[in-house]
Formats: structure tokens, sequence, C-alpha cells
């Protein structure tokens, strides 16, 4: 799935750094910020507690995610059910990485990238900066969409709609592709794996092949 290639890409890029970390496995459930959204709140405490018991169990200390919904999960909600573990995005730990020189592109991204602030990341825990440090240090030119930050546009896969099947022409995504076009962008970079589900949804409705959806941590790995 997209939400794997990301996380594999994550992986190479945190063994390129020389971070330390381990992987639960299979062991490991579904957040269930989507559980808890839809209605589904038995789900959400079941799956939670699960969680909350688990990483107790590994001696868990500090999640890192790629998913800005986790993220607001773990970091907002996890705590009512006794959760003593950080949680980090993994752009917020990439610019560390990348400002401490941990981790040295081997070359820069050529062509205009233009980034997209997830809800979650932004607005709702304020992550906005990170995110475009990260990218001004692997790309030749970034630009802003003229709906950035705290007034970004969705991508319209939030509050459980992710599992809808939206028809082409009534997609937020679809939106946000036609800005990049105004932009001349060749690339769209996101934080968030709705956001890069979504928007490829909509691209490949539109049919144009030129404009590319990636994740930060993607466009890391590529430079490295």
């Amino acid at each position: 799935s997209r939400s794997r290639k990301i996380a594999r890409a994550l992986v190479k890029v945190l063994k390129a750094a020389g971070v330390s970390f381990g992987i639960i496995g299979t062991d490991e459930s579904c957040c269930s910020e989507s559980g808890r959204k839809i209605g589904g709140e038995d789900v959400f405490q079941s799956l939670a507690a699960g969680n909350v018991k688990l990483f107790e169990e590994k001696g868990v200390k500090k999640v890192i995610v790629t998913s800005p919904h986790c993220l607001y999960t773990f970091r907002n909600e996890y705590p009512e059910l006794g959760a003593g573990f950080e949680a980090v995005h993994h752009t917020e730990l990439l610019v560390e990485l990348v400002e401490q020189g941990k981790l040295k592109p081997s070359r820069k991204i050529e062509g205009r990238i233009a980034y997209h602030d997830p809800c979650y990341l932004g607005r709702h825990m304020e992550v906005f900066e990170q995110p475009r440090r990260v990218l001004d240090a692997i790309c030749t030119e970034r630009v802003e969409f003229s709906r950035h930050g705290r007034n970004s546009l969705c991508c319209g896969g939030g509050g459980g709609r992710i599992w809808l099947e939206t028809p082409a022409g009534e997609r937020f995504g679809d939106l946000r592709i036609e800005d990049a076009k105004s932009l001349e962008a060749n690339t769209i970079a996101t934080a968030c794996p709705y956001c890069t589900i979504m928007l490829e949804a909509s691209n490949m409705a539109m049919g144009d092949e030129s404009l590319q959806i990636k994740d930060i941590a993607e466009l890391v790995a590529e430079c490295l």
C-alpha cells in the first residue's frame, strides 16, 4: 500500500542517519483515530487500550509516526488511557537530523515542489515550518500554494472520509491538483498518508501524469 512505501522510505532514511529504532510489527494495531471519528468509540477504546498495554510491555518511550492523525491521537487522546510515551511526527525528526548534520543529502531534487499542509499536522498540531525546512534542504525550488499554512485546503480525507468513495469532480483533492498546475509545480510534497492517497486519486482521475505526489520521507530517501 501507499503507506507502506512511505514507511519503507523512512526506514531507509533513519538507517542512513544512524538512528537506532525498532519495529513492533504485526502485534501493533491501528491507532483507531478513524474509529473514533466515525462514531466507533468501542473500537477506539479496544484498539487504543491494546496499544497502550503493548507499548508498556515493550518498554516503548518514543513512537515515530508518518500520519498526523496518529500523532494527534497519540498525543491528545491516548493519555486518557494512561499512555506515557512520546509521539513524534517524522518531519519533526527529519528536520533535526538534517540540521544536526546526521542526514546529508547527496543531491538536490530538480524542479518545482509545492508543499501541501495536512490539516492535522498544521492546524491541529502546529507543525508548519519543520516540513518546509526539510524540503529546503533537498530541493532546488519550493513554492507555496495560495492556500497554505493555517488556511491550507483539506485533501478531503479527514473525518473518516478517507474510507468513502467520492465521485470524480467532487473531490477536494481536485482543487489542489488545479492549484499545483497553476503554480507549474512538478511535485506536490506532503506529510500525511491520507493526503498522499487522496491527492493521487485526484491526479489519476484528472489524467496528469507529469505531476508527482510524494511524501517528504520519499523525497529525502531519493536524495541519499
